[in-house]
């Protein structure tokens, strides 16, 4: 039986998703019980998916604008990242995988690999980010990708090569956590960190 009890919850907006003050009771370590207020986001589940052409050595990412990486003072606001989205109801996270990748790059990929999962961020969002490499061929065919535009995605394809993507990964140039998980994952169960 859990100690933390939920005492109130407070529906701040639901424009989007659902965002609550949620006031709660949980016990410290030496077992005294304290009240506490958050501000939860209730965002839905997603994955993220690094794409891997091993024969020609290179990643595939994606560079989209996110306002609140401008408003956080990015100069730009735009990302480079590895493809990713929500996972829309009724889907699996491997199902929402496929259907990320094709429709923001275009492309069908094999050998689908869920490695683990994180939480985005933990003291306020609900989001839960399945973290998959998957295989693509660069010189294979493809269809039009760059997002939906109904969802206002205008995204950007950028390829790059292992040697590249990783002296960036080394230099801190990447500003993505999920995307710099993912590179790391690649390099370290590979045998390329050094």
């Amino acid at each position: 039986m859990s100690t933390i009890q939920i005492l109130e919850r407070t529906l701040l907006s639901d424009q989007k998703y659902r965002l609550e003050r949620v006031l709660f009771e949980k016990p410290s370590l030496k077992g005294e019980m304290h009240h506490q207020e958050n501000e939860v986001y209730f965002r839905p589940d997603a994955v993220t998916v690094l794409l891997v052409d091993e024969e020609e050595q290179k990643f595939l990412f994606t560079k989209q604008f996110r306002l609140p990486t401008f408003l956080n003072g990015s100069e730009t606001g735009y990302l480079l990242e590895s493809c990713a989205g929500l996972i829309d109801e009724g889907e699996t996270p491997e199902q929402a995988a496929y259907r990320e990748v094709k429709e923001e790059t275009g492309y069908d990929i094999k050998e689908l690999t869920r490695y683990t999962g994180v939480y985005s961020s933990a003291g306020g969002i609900t989001e839960y980010i399945y973290l998959f490499t998957a295989i693509y061929n660069s010189n294979g065919e493809k269809e039009q990708g760059g997002g939906l535009e109904n969802e206002g995605e205008d995204i950007e394809i950028v390829e790059m090569s292992f040697n590249d993507a990783k002296t960036k990964l080394f230099a801190g140039e990447f500003r993505d956590a999920k995307t710099m998980m993912l590179l790391q994952h690649y390099f370290l169960t590979r045998g390329l960190a050094n």
